[in-house]
């Protein structure tokens, strides 16, 4: 007997081909959500700023400051278009990646988008024991630039598919959730 594609077997093996890919702020845990999610999901895991520096051959903030953040988008972009050609992958991209309705037009409606939401204060705080320097962050105040960040982006982070507040959920249930979004 087949599987229709209204099955539950059919749902799910929608969903492990489309993409997995956690939006959000410096400092909410994209990369390390995505990366357990991923091991959940036994699906493969491509870290935007980690792939770029690799093929660079230099990290984000020297590709910033030799070359400006039109170069490193341009890059991410570049990226997007190799990665919307294949399927079920686990991605987190810069934070400001979703500000690009190229990129976001090149994975919709093959991805499923999650907002990773959290106050600016508390990507902060995060961002402290860091070991990547965040270009953006390199100001004055840092606090104000992430808080305008989110400004400037909280109308796109807002169209993904789904939000989860981080704060609200400890780590291991911030996981189970996205691989249940995930159909998994």
């Amino acid at each position: 007997m087949g599987t229709s594609p209204a099955s539950p077997d059919a749902s799910a093996a929608t969903a492990a081909r489309r993409h997995l890919i956690l939006v959000g702020l410096p400092g909410v845990g994209k990369s390390s959500a995505a990366r357990r999610a991923a091991r959940k999901l036994a699906r493969p895991f491509v870290d935007f700023d980690a792939e770029i520096e690799r093929r660079e051959g230099m990290p984000v903030e020297r590709i910033f400051a030799e070359r400006g953040e039109a170069h490193f988008r341009a890059l991410e972009l570049a990226l997007t278009r190799e990665l919307a050609a294949q399927e079920g992958m686990v991605l987190a991209p810069g934070g400001g990646w979703v500000t690009s309705e190229e990129a976001l037009a090149l994975m919709r409606p093959r991805a499923i988008i999650i907002y990773l939401r959290a106050r600016p204060e508390a990507a902060l705080a995060r961002l402290r024991n860091a070991k990547r320097v965040r270009p953006l962050l390199l100001t004055a105040d840092p606090l104000a630039t992430m808080r305008a960040l989110l400004a400037a982006r909280e109308r796109a982070y807002r169209s993904a598919d789904h939000t989860l507040d981080v704060a609200a959920l400890t780590p291991s249930a911030l996981i189970a959730e996205i691989v249940r979004l995930a159909g998994g």
